[in-house]
């Protein structure tokens, strides 16, 4: 995985919000080395680019509204986040931690350290895009589950079935109709839900 991760530097989109002083020119001249894609960009803009893998932002106290309002509301599909400090007081890592940085950048900027935490940055970040896609995945099958239950009791109650003789009808049925037995169990609830609505209002 780690051997993974360096090879993909090479070519990846970076973003780097920093001032075009000296320490922003050796930041985007180490990433170039490196063999990163980096656009500059300053000031602070209003958004993100979309096509950004990563993204490096100059962390300054007086710019914290701006940086929060840019980073506050991250979405797991957005780029990986790196802080470019240059003090460690706690003003300046409370701002790193709430706009939610992967790793910290020190200045001077040193090739070495720029190296390992972008490494760093880019692993954390796929390790918490998989995790991601993995409670998505458990919340679907979680949410399908209990609809299944559901459409079994309604059988259960409106057939009188025994529960598994409610259950084989709901897979035999979506067999029959090729979809899946969520797809049927969703069907039987809203069917059920529109029938009791429309007891209700006679």
């Amino acid at each position: 995985m780690p051997t993974k991760i360096l090879e993909e530097l090479k070519g990846l989109y970076v973003q780097v919000i920093h001032p075009p002083d000296k320490e922003g020119v050796a930041l985007v001249e180490h990433l170039r080395r490196i063999g990163c894609n980096c656009e500059a960009t300053w000031p602070l803009p209003t958004a993100i680019n979309p096509s950004a893998a990563v993204v490096l932002i100059s962390i300054e106290r007086e710019n914290r509204d701006r940086i929060l309002r840019l980073f506050r509301s991250a979405q797991p599909t957005d780029p990986a986040l790196l802080a470019v400090v240059t003090f460690e007081d706690p003003s300046t890592l409370q701002l790193v931690l709430e706009c939610g940085a992967l790793a910290v950048i020190e200045r001077p900027i040193r090739p070495f350290g720029l190296l390992t935490n972008l490494t760093l940055a880019r692993s954390l970040w796929l390790e918490r895009r998989n995790t991601g896609k993995r409670i998505r995945k458990l919340e679907r099958k979680l949410a399908g589950n209990n609809r299944t239950l559901k459409a079994k009791s309604i059988l259960m109650e409106t057939q009188g079935l025994s529960e598994q003789d409610a259950y084989e009808s709901i897979r035999k049925q979506a067999m029959a109709k090729r979809i899946s037995m969520d797809e049927l169990a969703a069907a039987i609830i809203n069917a059920h839900e529109l029938l009791t609505f429309k007891d209700l209002r006679d």
